[in-house]
């Protein structure tokens, strides 16, 4: 088995590579013998490549772990040409090989780093991309490839968070809607003959209930086409980027969820200026780049504004300030970061802050859609049955 270790040698320096071993243990008592102590080591995978009809596309997962190993083997001190080139020939997924293939091959003929990143067709944020520039200008590329892996750990653990967050009400919401319809179809029509003797007989609530009842039962194709339509548009939703803005522009209008998503999308910025002037990006190209990546339109306007009063030699604290881009909160940790010299730092604290706030209103909000949905599918089920209910007396009565 191959390992990637990171670790502190006998001269108390930091040092990192790879190393063969049996097992894991292994690997230790060999960097042991050689006089390092380990401080992280990982298993490169090795799984056949292989670029088979049905392999896909590497998912982003695979992808900022190649970027991390690039990241470990350059702060180790390998050589960006022979750091590439090896995982040109790692075990990867075939695509990412292939990019990182490309990407040897452009370097070895005397092109750029980030030239050949654009170039090797790998699918990354945006943002890791003006980090390589800005890591080549100051000489830092490896903490610059690090810090972009970090920030797309966080959007992916942000985005996790979200869908593992809204599986149990969507299943809630989707089950409801399908035992009603169930209901409507199989259940209610046998209650039909009641109200066949004396319509006027039976309350108005019994006779809709009935009426729909016997609708979806005669119009079951057109059901199933609705219903078939409505799943394609939800998974067309869930895979169209153009879509999910729209709704997310919609969500965000809304009185909680609205809250929920300001405070995830400023922490999001926050933390994305940290990090471009952690990596030495001037402020105004930074503040350019990480307006990049909002998707709420009415923010990036905000934040369009805050970006002309700094080229116009305002400060960034007042320019938030002025234009309400972010909570006085925010903006005393910006002004406390201006006049001590560590802006990159309070914004990353600033946000944390957003991220922890906003992990909050997420569970308060979904505590609410909860019991909410079970409330109105448990409503629509009694005002059925009820209806159910009035049908059958109504019938009794005018058969009497």
């Amino acid at each position: 088995m191959k390992f990637l270790y990171e670790g502190i040698s006998q001269e108390s320096a930091e040092v990192g590579g790879t190393i063969e071993a049996i097992d894991r243990r292994g690997a230790i008592v060999r960097l042991e013998g050689q006089g390092i102590t380990p401080t992280r080591l990982e298993v490169l995978e090795t799984r056949k490549r292989s670029a088979g009809l049905f392999q896909g596309r590497p998912g982003q997962r695979e992808t900022l772990l190649m970027m991390r190993e690039l990241a470990t083997l350059l702060r180790s001190g390998v050589p960006i040409a022979e750091a590439v080139g090896s995982l040109a020939n790692s075990g990867h997924h075939p695509q990412l090989v292939d990019g990182f293939g490309r990407m040897s091959r452009h370097i070895r003929q005397g092109g750029s780093f980030s030239e050949a990143l654009k170039q090797s067709a790998i699918v990354l944020p945006w943002y890791f991309h003006h980090l390589a520039e800005a890591g080549e200008m100051t000489g830092k590329l490896a903490d610059a490839l690090r810090d972009g892996a970090d920030q797309l750990d966080y959007d992916l653990q942000v985005s996790a968070d979200l869908r593992s967050a809204l599986v149990y009400p969507a299943i809630l919401v989707f089950s409801g809607i399908a035992a009603i319809v169930i209901i409507f179809m199989a259940v209610v029509p046998t209650f039909a003959n009641m109200v066949e003797g004396d319509p006027e007989a039976v309350h108005w609530l019994g006779r809709a209930v009935i009426g729909t009842g016997m609708w979806f039962n005669d119009n079951q194709l057109l059901v199933g086409l609705l219903g078939s339509l409505l799943i394609a548009g939800v998974i067309w939703t869930a895979r169209n980027s153009s879509a999910q803005r729209l709704l997310y522009q919609w969500l965000a209008r809304l009185p909680l969820i609205g809250d929920w998503i300001l405070e995830s999308e400023t922490g999001r910025w926050a933390t994305t200026l940290s990090t471009l002037l952690t990596n030495r990006v001037d402020l105004v190209r930074g503040l350019e780049l990480a307006r990049e990546g909002l998707q709420l339109a009415f923010l990036r306007a905000r934040l369009n504004e805050v970006l002309r009063a700094v080229r116009g030699g305002s400060t960034l604290a007042d320019a938030l300030s002025d234009h309400g881009a972010i909570t006085g909160t925010g903006i005393d940790l910006v002004r406390v970061g201006e006049r001590s010299g560590a802006l990159p730092e309070m914004l990353s604290s600033l946000g944390e802050l957003y991220d922890v706030t906003s992990r909050d209103r997420m569970k308060r909000v979904l505590q609410m859609i909860e019991p909410l949905a079970i409330l109105i599918i448990g409503a629509s089920i009694g005002v059925i049955i009820t209806g159910v209910i009035l049908a059958v007396m109504g019938g009794q009565q005018a058969g009497l």
